[in-house]
């Protein structure tokens, strides 16, 4: 990476010193066998499980084997000729899930590819679990729909209320691997799965792959308690590696971190993954918080290079400003003027993502940022 402008190398005195002085201050206790046991017991609470207790057992016996000898990726394969070391054994999922996102990406920069949207529900709430009810934020989307595809674009639709709704639907929280050096955090993210530890299946694998083939995204979410909902924030952190993110986990054998600062001290390029998407947003509150949620989730986007579709990408709005929750949806029944909002936001990403396919770029295309994360 010789060739990086000045201002993404670091001058560091002693880079070598500096990479090698790895902070680790915290205690961790591996869990006893009768520890284990009890926890991994504790998933499995239905009495019907116990009618073959010998099964049950050896089933038991096989995750703590799994997890004693940390099989964090238990099928593995010789990375190859195009990593930088080609003998390393890279987990076999994570090596999948790269090579079906440059597919995907190869797709989507096709100027025969039709041009698809991505329709984010960032709410927790449906009918299908404890609520009882959809959500307002679902009849927004579904307004933005309506004009997606009467602009002839092809969507996908990303409900985060599946989390809450689905069997096995988990996004586990980001490590933060980052913040030790940037090329710890891998694109794809490969924290995760960690099958020793029972972190597995994760959706963010099927996740990116949507946000690969977009060519806008538009968030459609509320507020709670003035931030954004928990679902969609586990969604956000995760996005990390899309912003920076290292595409060859052999450069840092895995997840040595002093490997990971030589490498960042040496000078990277912070890749943008998924740079050159338009974006838009509407957000909408009971009482407070819209504003702040709306310019989070603005900053984040664009820190990402994601393109701003204009003033009509952005809405954030009160839905039955401090009236009952009981009444909120006829509130919405009244406020058509939100609904055509949601509707003018995906019309606005539509006519970004025709000017980004005719070539009409954002206005700092080609400027080189003085700081990166």
């Amino acid at each position: 990476m010789s060739d990086l402008p000045q201002s993404q190398r670091r001058n560091v005195p002693d880079a070598g010193e500096a990479a090698r002085d790895v902070r680790r201050l915290q205690n961790y206790e591996q869990l006893s066998r009768e520890a284990f046991a009890e926890r991994f017991r504790a998933m499995y609470h239905d009495p019907a499980f116990e009618a073959d207790p010998a099964a049950f057992a050896r089933m038991e016996a096989i995750a703590w084997d799994g997890y004693d000898q940390y099989r964090k990726a238990p099928r593995t394969e010789k990375a190859g000729l195009e990593f930088a070391d080609p003998d390393y054994d890279l987990s076999s999922e994570w090596r999948a899930m790269r090579d079906a996102l440059l597919e995907i990406g190869r797709r989507q920069r096709e100027s025969t590819t039709p041009r698809r949207i991505l329709l984010i529900c960032a709410s927790p709430r449906s009918e299908h679990t404890c609520p009882g009810e959809s959500s307002k934020t679902w009849r927004l989307l579904e307004a933005a729909r309506e004009a997606v595809v009467a602009e002839g674009f092809e969507h996908d639709v990303l409900e985060l209320n599946q989390l809450t709704s689905e069997y096995g639907k988990r996004i586990f929280p980001c490590k933060a691997c980052v913040s030790t050096a940037m090329p710890l955090c891998h694109w794809p993210c490969s924290c995760y799965p960690n099958h020793a530890m029972a972190q597995a299946p994760d959706w963010m694998g099927d996740i990116y792959k949507l946000w690969m083939a977009a060519h806008g995204v538009v968030i459609v979410t509320p507020v709670h308690w003035n931030q954004m909902p928990s679902v969609l924030k586990l969604m956000v952190d995760r996005m990390v590696c899309a912003d920076g993110g290292n595409p060859d986990p052999t450069r840092t054998q895995g997840k040595q971190p002093e490997l990971a600062k030589q490498l960042e001290l040496d000078g990277w390029d912070y890749p943008k993954h998924l740079a050159g998407r338009a974006y838009g947003l509407v957000v909408h509150g009971d009482a407070e918080g819209t504003k702040g949620v709306r310019h989070a989730l603005a900053d984040w986007l664009g820190s990402m290079g994601l393109v701003d579709a204009g003033a009509a990408s952005q809405v954030d709005r009160y839905i039955g400003y401090y009236e009952p929750y009981a009444t909120s949806h006829r509130a919405l029944d009244r406020d058509e003027a939100m609904l055509e909002e949601a509707r003018n936001v995906a019309r606005a990403v539509a006519t970004r993502v025709r000017q980004l396919q005719h070539g009409q770029d954002e206005a700092d295309a080609g400027l080189d940022s003085p700081r990166m994360k």
